[in-house]
């Protein structure tokens, strides 16, 4: 074993604060864009975040771990902190179950206009406020081919804990950035692809508009979890579409439609119409 475990016994112990009080949204967020971090749970999202050549600062786990730990640090001169279960729990508010919690600095921030220069579809996310959402997208992105995703300025934050956790680590995979003027923003989208947005209330499915833009970049629109897509963002969007659904007074979760969605645009971009 080349790494050095280092033990914490005390939740007071002030190498542990900065995985303290993991479940306070609210203070995570402040606390982490202060400090220019996020918290990576789980072995192989930290291993992915190591693929991607982010800095991990320090790792906390339970020492049944370790040895995993080992394979995906290899050399790297990283603080590891190791801590019984009950001192885990005491120092995070909750049960560690997914092996090691490692401190992770954030990468540079991109912007919109860097996104759009380059070639390939965009999934965009307006107005998602719930974290495992936002995650959940973020992989279907990653999983089927897209090539970037765009946020808008009241989205949940992709680096948030349980957004990276629902990812799988894929919004360390992904290009992204997030929006700092909305109606600049979707001008942008406008004149840089075709614009789909997506609904229940769509008046085309998704797949004949899929179609219809087999062999071009477009840029798919989701809503938020309740109100869906903004008015303003619905009516200036090139075409407006939905998945048919068997039950009509159904629909589905923004995470399930995101996935659905981009695996019908991977479909379409290799079978063809």
């Amino acid at each position: 074993m080349r790494i050095d475990p280092r033990p914490v016994e005390s939740a007071e112990d002030p190498r542990a604060s900065p995985y303290a009080q993991l479940t306070d949204m609210e203070l995570r967020l402040r606390v982490e864009h202060a400090t220019g971090v996020f918290i990576a749970e789980g072995m192989l999202v930290i291993e992915r975040c190591v693929a991607a050549g982010l800095e991990v600062v320090s790792v906390l786990t339970a020492r049944r771990w370790l040895d995993r730990l080992d394979e995906i640090l290899h050399d790297e001169d990283i603080d590891v902190y190791v801590a019984d279960a009950d001192i885990l729990r005491s120092i995070t508010g909750f049960h560690v179950h997914r092996g090691a919690l490692a401190v992770v600095r954030r990468p540079a921030s991109r912007t919109v206009d860097e996104l759009l220069v380059a070639p390939g579809d965009i999934l965009v996310l307006e107005g998602l406020v719930d974290s495992t959402n936002v995650g959940l997208a973020f992989r279907s992105a990653v999983a089927q081919g897209i090539d970037g995703v765009v946020l808008s300025p009241d989205c949940a934050d992709p680096l948030y804990r349980r957004a990276v956790k629902s990812s799988m680590g894929a919004v360390v995979r992904c290009r992204w950035a997030r929006s700092s003027d909305w109606p600049t923003t979707m001008t942008a989208l406008i004149h840089s692809r075709a614009v789909v947005a997506l609904g229940p209330d769509g008046d085309e499915d998704l797949a004949t508009v899929l179609a219809d833009y087999a062999t071009r970049d477009i840029a798919l629109v989701l809503g938020s979890e309740g109100p869906g897509i903004t008015e303003s963002t619905w009516t200036t969007s090139h075409r407006r579409a939905r998945i048919p659904m068997a039950c009509p007074e159904d629909s589905l979760n923004v995470a399930a439609a995101a996935a659905v969605a981009c695996y019908a645009r991977l479909h379409m971009r290799t079978m063809g119409p």
